[in-house]
């Protein structure tokens, strides 16, 4: 299991935070001993029409020179350009497909094997059936269109932000109704707790599928701070031999944070808690 860290703490997303370039970003997130990066497909970091072939080459070597992997990418859920695969308005999903084709390559020329889906969310006046047969259909173009990437999109729930696909048998359901290779499953801790669900079942429910997580307490708290049981979830992920990247999506919640206190203190709680898990776990086998 690798550690990485969500770039929305460093953006200015949701709610304004201090912002940051993204190769500031990155030498930060580096210093502090993280494996990876996880950069939100967004200004001021990385919306791709913002960024031309120059300033992309420059990131990536930058990523190479302080060995931190892309460990995925993700859109940004909302904003001007809406990307919303379950819009009753063709435009907006024909502009979410390419959204997403222009950042699976962009996540394969920064060495990064996954693109995180989010499935969008019904409008008043459409039926669930429709947006979700939208959305399918959106993720299946997509899909077949980036599978000489490499990149394997996983399908989030989520269940703070969304109305459509909002728990763990939904984003299953969705996997299965699209039936393709490179698409996969995630959770986000957060978005099951706002459900007063439990962790680790769905890294069970998941199993082979979940090949990524991302990692936050209640009210986007870094992992420790609040009431999320953190030894539960490491020792399933242990079970399922999960071998992706924990990615802390953390500390963008209110104004006033301190990203790099936010960014530190995750990683100071969660690597020696997986070493500590670990070890139990060997000891246990001898």
């Amino acid at each position: 299991m690798k550690i990485s860290y969500n770039t929305w703490a460093y953006s200015s997303f949701f709610v304004w935070v201090p912002s940051y370039t993204l190769e500031e970003t990155i030498k930060r997130i580096a210093k502090m001993g993280y494996d990876g990066i996880e950069i939100g497909g967004a200004a001021p970091h990385a919306y791709p029409a913002y960024l031309g072939a120059e300033r992309r080459a420059e990131i990536k070597d930058l990523l190479d020179e302080h060995g931190l992997s892309l460990s995925s990418m993700l859109p940004a859920p909302s904003g001007g350009p809406g990307n919303n695969p379950a819009s009753p308005y063709i435009e907006e999903r024909r502009a979410t497909i390419e959204h997403y084709v222009e950042l699976a390559e962009l996540t394969a020329q920064w060495g990064g094997k996954t693109l995180i889906y989010l499935p969008g969310w019904m409008i008043f006046g459409t039926s669930r059936r429709q947006a979700w047969a939208w959305t399918r259909e959106c993720l299946t173009e997509i899909a077949d269109r980036i599978a000489h990437t490499g990149v394997t999109l996983v399908i989030e729930p989520t269940s703070h932000d969304t109305n459509l696909c909002e728990s763990a048998d939904d984003a299953i359901e969705l996997m299965e109704d699209v039936n393709r290779d490179n698409v996969k499953l995630m959770f986000d801790t957060f978005h099951v707790m706002y459900r007063r669900e439990v962790n680790t079942d769905y890294v069970y429910k998941m199993g082979e599928n979940l090949k990524h997580i991302h990692i936050s307490d209640n009210d986007r708290l870094p992992p420790g701070k609040g009431i999320g049981d953190w030894p539960a979830l490491v020792d399933a992920m242990l079970d399922i031999k999960f071998d992706g990247y924990l990615t802390m999506e953390t500390g963008f919640h209110q104004r006033g944070i301190e990203p790099d206190e936010d960014a530190r203190s995750g990683i100071d709680f969660l690597r020696p808690l997986v070493e500590e898990r670990k070890k139990l776990r060997l000891g246990a086998q001898v």
